[in-house]
């Protein structure tokens, strides 16, 4: 059964959506990117009616995954959990997912990169503990071992010893050893790399010591 459509007016509340009225009465909302086809005077049915409500639906979800990126970078899983909890249909969150990266919106492996750039500035992280971060955001196994494949880990264990031992530099070698020791192990860097660096840096503040006696 086909109906009128008897005017178009944006929402008060929201200027973005647009209420449509149909032989006279309101019979729906729409985004005003989706309402944008229409005009008054013009005829639609049933079916044209779903797809416009599910048309505007994935507009929605869409503009919510926008705001959601707008913070920060995400992975395709956080924005999927995201849209969830706005309850979505999940055939809803996969077309905007999809259309996400047609836009180049998102990307799992340009978001590892930048997870692990940024922690090697900031708070440098040992592979290990790396992984368990990004497979807690969803990023598959072999995007992960794509962007480690070059990680320096000693490199970033020196920086993140460096840093660290300022707060350790009134102590003796054991007790010295043993707390920079833990730090490193709880950044998630192996003794096999850990040790060594606790050595390289001792002495290098020794080194200094002496230089400055």
């Amino acid at each position: 059964m086909e109906r009128k459509i008897t005017a178009l007016q944006a929402q008060k509340r929201n200027p973005q959506r647009v209420n449509v009225y149909l032989d006279g009465e309101f019979a729906f909302g729409l985004s005003r990117i989706t309402a944008a086809w229409l005009s008054v005077g013009q005829a639609i049915d049933d079916e044209k009616i779903r797809k416009l409500q599910v048309a505007d639906e994935e507009e929605v979800a869409y503009q919510k995954a926008l705001h959601f990126l707008s913070y920060r970078p995400r992975s395709e899983n956080e924005v999927r959990g995201n849209l969830r909890k706005h309850n979505f249909l999940d055939e809803v969150i996969l077309d905007v997912i999809d259309r996400m990266r047609q836009n180049h919106l998102v990307s799992d492996l340009d978001f590892a990169r930048s997870w692990v750039e940024n922690r090697s500035d900031f708070r440098p992280r040992g592979r290990q503990t790396l992984k368990l971060e990004l497979r807690q955001k969803g990023i598959t196994d072999d995007v992960i071992e794509a962007v480690l494949d070059n990680l320096d880990e000693e490199a970033l264990a020196y920086q993140a010893a460096i840093k660290q031992s300022r707060k350790y530099e009134q102590l003796d070698w054991p007790d010295f050893r043993q707390k920079l020791g833990a730090f490193l192990v709880r950044r998630g860097f192996h003794y096999g790399i850990a040790g060594p660096i606790i050595k390289k840096v001792w002495a290098e503040m020794q080194t200094t010591y002496e230089t400055e006696k």
